[in-house]
């Protein structure tokens, strides 16, 4: 790969490590940057606010609070490099089940 190749989007790498931590049965991850312009720790190029919704075994067991934990853990590199918000939506496959998909 050249090194001036251009590195994935956010949404992108985002999709690729949760994926790779948790292998969710849905990941839905939407970039809000654009609803957030003039607001703290956005920028004009946007890519700084997120929706995710995950869908994973991996929660079972765990609070609200730790599943967000386990997921902003995960996705501290981001953070660390501009990823200024997310908006989480993290379900087991049953609460899935129970909200009709």
């Amino acid at each position: 790969m050249s090194s001036d190749a251009p590195s994935p989007s956010r949404a992108r790498r985002i999709e690729a490590r949760l994926t790779e931590a948790l292998a969710p049965s849905s990941l839905e991850v939407q970039d809000d940057s654009h609803r957030h312009a003039g607001h703290a720790g956005a920028r004009p190029e946007g890519e700084t606010h997120f929706r995710v919704t995950v869908v994973s075994e991996r929660f079972e067991g765990l609070s609200r609070v730790d599943r967000q934990r386990l997921v902003n853990g995960l996705l501290s590199a981001e953070f660390d490099s501009g990823l200024h918000a997310l908006q989480l939506f993290t379900r087991t496959p049953a609460e899935a089940a129970a909200r009709g998909g």
